[in-house]
C-alpha cells in the first residue's frame, strides 16, 4: 500500500494535516487532520509497506498488542481508500 501523489503532510498550528496538491485539490475539498497514531501510519505509507510492516512500526513505536495495532491500522486505511487516498501495489 502506498499514499498516491499528490497528497502531502503538513504540519499546520501544530497539527498533522493531510491536503492535496496538484490535480487533487479540484477533486478532494478539505483536509484530514491526523493524530500521532495515523501520522506515524501515513510517513509509513508514503514509501509504501505492507499491513505486516505497517504493525511493527506501531507495535514498536507504542508497545500495543498486535490485534489493537492491525485495529487503527484498517481504520486508518479504511478511512484514506474512501477519500482515494491510497493505491494498492
Amino acid at each position: 500500500m502506498k499514499i498516491k501523489e499528490n497528497f502531502i503532510l503538513r504540519k499546520i498550528a501544530g497539527d498533522d494535516v493531510v491536503v492535496p496538491i496538484g490535480e487533487n485539490i479540484a477533486d478532494f475539498n478539505g483536509a484530514i487532520t491526523l493524530n500521532e497514531t495515523a501520522a506515524l501510519l501515513w510517513k509509513e505509507l508514503e514509501t509504501g509497506s505492507t499491513r505486516e510492516e505497517l504493525k511493527a512500526s506501531l507495535c514498536k513505536e507504542y508497545d500495543v498488542p498486535e490485534e489493537k495495532a492491525y485495529k487503527d491500522i484498517d481504520k486508518f486505511v479504511n478511512i484514506l481508500q474512501e477519500h482515494g487516498i491510497l493505491e494498492e501495489e
